[in-house]
């Protein structure tokens, strides 16, 4: 299930890039800073929950992604490149996390088990001191 984020939602700021590129860098404001905010977004509720419980960077405690991309010289294709990110960002929590059922050791793996771990003992036990 693939979300579709509008880009009313999401505010964009050009800003300088960083780095090497010599003149260009300084001058001309290619990179571009992505703000979505989770909760007045139009996104359901469950996603929106699996969004904010994500341990991500890019989260800022108060729920607004932050994303910045200045990979190109081209502002359109950093603003391209920042949308993209964001929507796979939110499309990896679209779906629910498969909820995992407990299930005990068959009968036949207890005992390699256990089989494994007489052989292992067998083994440390010869390597003691030998008696006469």
């Amino acid at each position: 299930m693939a979300l579709v984020i509008t880009e009313s939602e999401v505010e964009f700021s050009a800003i300088r890039a960083q780095g090497a590129g010599g003149q260009n860098v300084n001058k001309v404001s290619s990179a571009v800073h992505l703000r979505f905010d989770i909760h007045a977004s139009s996104l359901p509720e469950p996603v929106k929950e699996r969004l904010l419980a994500l341990r991500d960077q890019r989260i800022t405690a108060q729920g607004v992604v932050v994303i910045k991309a200045q990979t190109t010289r081209s502002q359109d294709m950093n603003r391209a490149d920042a949308m993209l990110r964001l929507t796979e960002l939110v499309n990896s929590v679209a779906v629910p996390p498969k909820a995992r059922r407990a299930t005990k050791p068959t009968y036949g793996s207890k005992q390699r088990r256990l089989e494994g771990k007489g052989i292992r003992a067998a083994i440390k036990a010869g390597r003691g001191k030998v008696s006469e």
